[in-house]
């Protein structure tokens, strides 16, 4: 833990730490000098957003530039999964405008686009993109790679293997090994996927693909009960990348899996931006009793609120999950969770259904997702409990 808050006070600054004025007080803060530094922009300190403003400028002067374009949303893509904001994905659209309503752009557009409107949920969208895409460049790997995550998303197993065996030739060993491990280890092979890939990332002189790697393993690890391996995973995926939201979401999951609600506290107390992780916050919150609980869980409906006013369905696990264990609303929750099952089919999404069926003592109702487990053999020692009880029923 020391580490992970070592490497954020690093990102901010040591001095910025140091000099800035304090975070609350009855007064409003009157800087005593002309040159007192209050906040250094990330467009100082942090490389990547450098980054981002020089490519933006070079974008302005050429707003016609594919290569240009396809370049500048790629970035905002990597950094909106890397910070779990959905702004950047938007600014990703945007920077395709001049494609975004054609009916068949270049390949590399297609792709991203796809990864937009997967970002959304849109996931018809998004495969309906990639065919396109894959048609004009088969040898797209990117596009065989999010192809074949949106397929697993989906629970479609056997299509997101099939979608994983051409980087075989288009890509990297560990970036195929991890594509085809993901897969297979959601589908009766959890352990022969972890073997595989712990030994193909041993033998992997390129570290390219080693985070998506590590985050394979850990998820794993943490499906088949095996705590040690899979914290020690995550902890060496930070070091990659110390700023990666989801990877801070994945760790919170597991810290509070462990019963080690604490934790989470520090962790996520100034990552409240994202829903997500605000969420995480409040049930770590709730489990030791914490007196600002209340404002968490309104700062949640509201948000929750508010993506429904717009016709958001991107989280609708994460107010399902709201629902069942922050307001006592099981019989809600059950209903988020079953509009949820319909257009994705991760293990988190499985265990909200269980459990709100469970609690809404309605076990009728879990019996697609018992189906699903059973067909698909999914391994998650988190999913037996539920499945158990409601077996019992």
């Amino acid at each position: 833990m020391r580490y992970l808050l070592l490497a954020f006070v690093i990102f901010l600054g040591a001095d910025a730490v140091a000099s800035a004025p304090p975070l609350f007080s009855k007064e409003p803060f009157v800087p005593t000098q002309d040159n007192m530094v209050l906040e250094r922009l990330p467009y100082v300190t942090d490389p990547a957003a450098r980054q981002l403003r020089l490519w933006r400028e070079q974008r302005a002067r050429n707003p016609s530039d594919p290569a240009l374009a396809v370049r500048l949303a790629r970035k905002y893509i990597e950094q909106g999964r890397a910070e779990l904001d959905p702004r950047y994905y938007g600014y990703a659209q945007a920077t395709l405008a001049p494609w975004w309503d054609m009916p068949e752009p270049a390949a590399d557009i297609l792709v991203l686009r796809a990864i937009i409107h997967q970002s959304n949920h849109n996931f018809d969208r998004a495969l309906a993109d990639l065919s396109l895409a894959l048609k004009a460049d088969p040898r797209h790997a990117q596009a065989w790679i999010t192809r074949a995550m949106i397929l697993q998303t989906q629970g479609e197993y056997a299509e997101a293997k099939r979608h994983c065996m051409p980087l075989l030739r288009l890509s990297t060993p560990l970036y195929a090994t991890t594509c085809m491990a993901s897969v297979a280890s959601f589908n009766g092979k959890a352990q022969q996927s972890y073997d595989l890939l712990r030994r193909s990332m041993d033998n992997s002189l390129n570290s390219t693909g080693r985070l998506w790697a590590l985050t394979v393993l850990a998820d794993i690890s943490i499906r088949t009960g095996q705590g040690r391996l899979a914290e020690a995973h995550l902890k060496e995926a930070f070091l990659l990348a110390p700023r990666d939201r989801y990877l801070l979401g994945l760790y919170a999951d597991f810290l509070m899996n462990e019963g080690r609600h604490a934790e989470v506290i520090p962790l996520l107390e100034n990552e409240v931006q994202i829903d997500g992780l605000l969420l995480r916050l409040a049930l770590a919150k709730q489990a030791i009793g914490a007196p600002d609980l209340a404002a968490r869980v309104e700062a949640l409906r509201e948000r929750f609120a508010a993506s429904r006013l717009r016709t958001d369905v991107r989280h609708r696990r994460e107010e399902a999950t709201s629902a069942l264990y922050l307001l006592n609303k099981p019989h809600e929750a059950l209903e988020l969770a079953r509009a949820n099952w319909v257009t994705q089919k991760e293990p988190e999404d499985a265990r909200i259904f269980l459990a709100s069926a469970l609690a809404a003592n309605d076990p009728a109702a879990a019996r697609p997702v018992l189906h699903w487990l059973t067909v698909t053999q999914l391994e998650d020692v988190r999913l037996i409990p539920f499945a158990n009880k409601i077996k019992a029923l």
